[in-house]
């Protein structure tokens, strides 16, 4: 077995990348959650605004598609491509047109705890 002396325990660089890994890795894993988790919740908010738009657009200029108020909420349901479950939409005949609107709760896993985020979005077409 060979003999260590104390000086050359200080100059030793092995296990130096394992030690390195070890204090970036967790870092860089949570940055990438993170930014992913982000995207798919803003992802999220676009395709809930372009589903209540369309909804509020087809209650307007499609009337033969959108005749009553089940078929306006399914035809909005159909423009949904989001990551959550099916969100709650809502149809109401308003002071400025035809208003849609869709609220949902996105749950964010984190690993160690889940963040509920309440999303809504409006849209009145004349």
């Amino acid at each position: 077995m060979r003999n260590l002396k104390h000086a050359d325990v200080w100059v030793n660089d092995q296990g130096t990348t394992a030690v390195e890994f070890a204090i970036v890795a967790p870092v860089f894993i949570l940055l990438l959650v993170g930014t992913i988790s982000i995207c798919l919740g803003l992802f999220l908010v676009g395709s809930l605004h372009y589903a209540v738009e369309e909804g509020a657009r087809c209650a307007s200029v499609k009337t033969s598609v959108c005749s009553d108020s089940a078929s306006i909420l399914s035809y909005t349901q159909k423009q949904y491509f989001g990551p959550s479950t099916s969100p709650n939409f809502t149809y109401a005949a308003a002071a400025c047109g035809n208003s849609v609107s869709a609220s949902l709760s996105y749950v964010v896993n984190l690993g160690i705890t889940e963040v509920t985020v309440p999303m809504t979005a409006s849209a009145c077409f004349p």
